[in-house]
């Protein structure tokens, strides 16, 4: 499964951006796609998630700002970014497990960054 990312780019505090990803096919049926980003100096961290039945789960510093979809149909995932901060600031990766309970096989994209000017 291979995983491309689109969107991204440079907003101001307060603004908006959308990350689309796609995954190239879909042979496990049941899964979870979503995003998680990860910023200079810090670890990887889950944004959201959401499986193939629209069960979401968000970070607590994202929710009420970001939203999470997917059309199980086209395989892509979206992630609708409101009300951005600086510290939404970092690279944000797509990713894929085989499994609704993510303990199935990892796929990740490239990476798409986000920056947020202040």
């Amino acid at each position: 499964v291979q995983l491309q990312a689109f969107g991204g780019g440079l907003v101001q505090a307060g603004g908006s951006l959308r990350l689309s990803c796609a995954a190239s096919r879909n042979p496990f049926g049941s899964n979870v796609m979503g995003w998680y980003r990860q910023a200079p100096g810090k670890q990887r961290e889950l944004v959201a998630t959401i499986t193939t039945t629209n069960g979401s789960r968000y970070a607590d510093s994202v929710k009420g700002r970001f939203t999470i979809s997917r059309d199980n149909t086209k395989n892509t995932v979206n992630l609708q970014m409101n009300s951005l901060r600086p510290e939404d600031s970092a690279v944000y990766y797509c990713h894929y497990n085989t499994n609704p309970r993510g303990t199935g096989l990892d796929y990740w994209g490239q990476g798409t960054q986000v920056t947020v000017s202040s």
